[in-house]
């Protein structure tokens, strides 16, 4: 969280326009922190997008004349986005995927792992330690935040958060 996905998402995005392809933006539906229809960054960037709540609503939005699928927070979507992305890609689409790697408990985040192993590039980028100023590769839930309901594995709406609810941390002080 916080290391400019969305913003390097959108990037891509803004960057595919000027060359003139169609875009499909995709979110899911539990990310509404923006409100419907958008997609935006902790900074501020913003871009149009569509909202899905399950995997196979995502190629039911891409028309004939898309050339780029960009899909944001993608740990919510889980292991089906894999074959979903694949047949884009197989389909001959541009597909680009943001999302977190680990959970806020550093276990590995689904479908992030599995796409990263198929993808033809993977940028992984880092926040800002909170405590330290370090690169910071991990998250964690705030003790304000709440107990989270169930698995921090199982996509639920007390997930997404802010730095309201999350921090950015380094590896010596993601437990700290």
């Amino acid at each position: 969280m916080f290391a400019g996905k969305t913003e390097e998402l959108a990037r891509r995005v803004r960057r595919a326009q000027v060359a003139g392809h169609e875009v499909l933006t995709v979110a899911h539906t539990l990310d509404d922190r923006y409100g419907a229809g958008v997609l935006a960054s902790h900074s501020g960037v913003e871009i149009a997008s569509r909202s899905v709540d399950a995997t196979s609503g995502i190629p039911g939005l891409v028309s004939a004349d898309t050339r780029m699928v960009a899909i944001d927070e993608a740990q919510f979507f889980g292991p089906g986005l894999v074959t979903v992305v694949l047949d884009l890609l197989d389909s001959g689409l541009d597909v680009v995927v943001a999302g977190l790697t680990v959970t806020f408990d550093g276990r590995p985040f689904e479908p992030l792992p599995a796409l990263m192993a198929v993808a033809e590039t993977v940028v992984k980028l880092t926040a800002v330690c909170s405590v330290c100023g370090r690169d910071a590769a991990y998250h964690v839930r705030l003790p304000d935040a709440g107990n989270s309901p169930g698995d921090a594995l199982v996509a639920v709406p007390a997930h997404v958060g802010g730095t309201d609810s999350y921090q950015a941390r380094c590896r010596a002080h993601r437990h700290a």
